[in-house]
């Protein structure tokens, strides 16, 4: 389908585009639960029913969009049950609020999305998690990944990390990212980082109880990750946004941070760690009902 049935951000079916006018592409599929099936052909008249069958479609590095239209919703019960395998691929739902396409993981506490080709992007989707104990729903094992606009909710249970990476995951992007965990323990971190380059996390909000952190750098250092934009709660006692359980991670983390922990405590400093990251203020942190947020009492840089 050509670029050109879909000018001025709004389809020649009349549905309005996430963002603005959907990427330029020469290959565009369709995907609806409610009125597909995957023995179509795939445009807007006649979508496919999920969207691992339209991944399955796409040619590799040519910019391909897959168009998820509103109401869609998709049960992945296993591991890699949507798998992005094939390079370049752009995964875009249509539709706000509860109309937003919704991917489900049910059943097994292995149930995930697989990210295994570079150059691939997700934006405007809700994953809910529907069994205790995810591991990793959201699995990044290649570069120049990109989440954008997407929402986590707990539903049933915890899961245990939600995003992990691999060490191939470099210069992934999450880019306002919602996270809505339980209030429950069981989590251990929203977003865990296993090595990788410039990794990006630019506009963050995140409710949890995260027994180790909202990000948890872990196994591999990670080098020149940015974190800023950030609003974030965990009801841990913990009470920990950013871990760096390497000592050796790099990265600019701010400008403009609030974290809520759970205690009220000696833990305003403790809030971010890692010996080597580098902080941009403003950083507030708070600790009690009632109180106002105060500056992370990192050591200052001097003059020298």
């Amino acid at each position: 389908m050509p670029y050109s049935d879909f000018p001025n951000g709004v389809t020649s079916f009349g549905i309005p585009m996430v963002g603005g006018a959907l990427p330029i592409s020469s290959e565009y599929y369709f995907v609806s639960s409610t009125l597909g099936s995957d023995g179509n052909e795939g445009n807007m008249s006649y979508p496919y029913a999920t969207i691992d069958y339209a991944i399955g479609r796409c040619t590799a590095s040519r910019g391909s969009v897959i168009v998820v239209l509103p109401g869609h919703t998709e049960t992945v019960t296993a591991a890699g049950g949507i798998t992005l395998d094939v390079a370049g691929v752009q995964i875009i739902g249509m539709g706000t609020g509860s109309l937003r396409p919704t991917v489900n993981f049910t059943t097994a506490a292995t149930a995930s999305v697989v990210v295994s080709a570079a150059n691939c992007t997700i934006k405007n989707v809700l994953f809910t998690g529907g069994v205790d104990e995810l591991a990793n729903p959201i699995h990044v094992q290649a570069a120049d990944f990109a989440l954008v606009d997407c929402e986590w909710r707990d539903v049933t249970g915890q899961a245990t990390d939600v995003v992990l990476t691999t060490a191939a995951a470099n210069r992934m992007l999450i880019k306002n990212f919602r996270f809505d965990g339980a209030a429950a323990a069981g989590a251990n971190a929203g977003i865990a980082i296993v090595g990788g380059d410039r990794i990006v996390i630019d506009g963050l909000y995140m409710d949890g109880n995260f027994a180790v952190g909202g990000i948890d750098v872990r196994t591999t250092a990670t080098t020149d990750l940015e974190v800023r934009n950030v609003v974030f709660r965990t009801r841990n006692a913990a009470d920990i946004f950013l871990v760096d359980t390497i000592t050796a991670s790099t990265g600019m983390i701010g400008p403009n941070i609030s974290l809520r922990l759970n205690d009220n405590a000696d833990n305003v400093t403790e809030a971010i760690t890692g010996a080597t990251f580098v902080l941009f203020d403003p950083i507030y942190v708070v600790n009690l009902a009632g109180e106002k947020g105060l500056l992370i009492n990192w050591t200052a840089s001097a003059d020298a």
